[in-house]
């Protein structure tokens, strides 16, 4: 079992622009990355500037619950 105080835990971070125009035919879908971040320096949601596929450009991917 996996200790529940942990400082690094797993986070996904999802495209921002993509989650807000939704599931239509033109898009394919939602950009999301998997990363590390220590709880204890960063307790706010972490928000990191990514390249996304389905929009072609880089744009704020911003962490999403599991």
């Amino acid at each position: 079992m996996a200790k529940s105080k942990e400082a690094r835990v797993r986070v996904i971070l999802e495209c921002t622009s993509c989650a807000r125009k939704g599931f239509d035919k033109k898009s394919r879908g939602i950009s999301r990355y998997i990363t590390q971040k220590n709880r204890n320096n960063t307790p706010s949601r972490l928000e990191l500037r990514k390249f996304c596929l389905y929009c072609y450009k880089h744009t704020i991917h911003g962490e999403i619950k599991k």
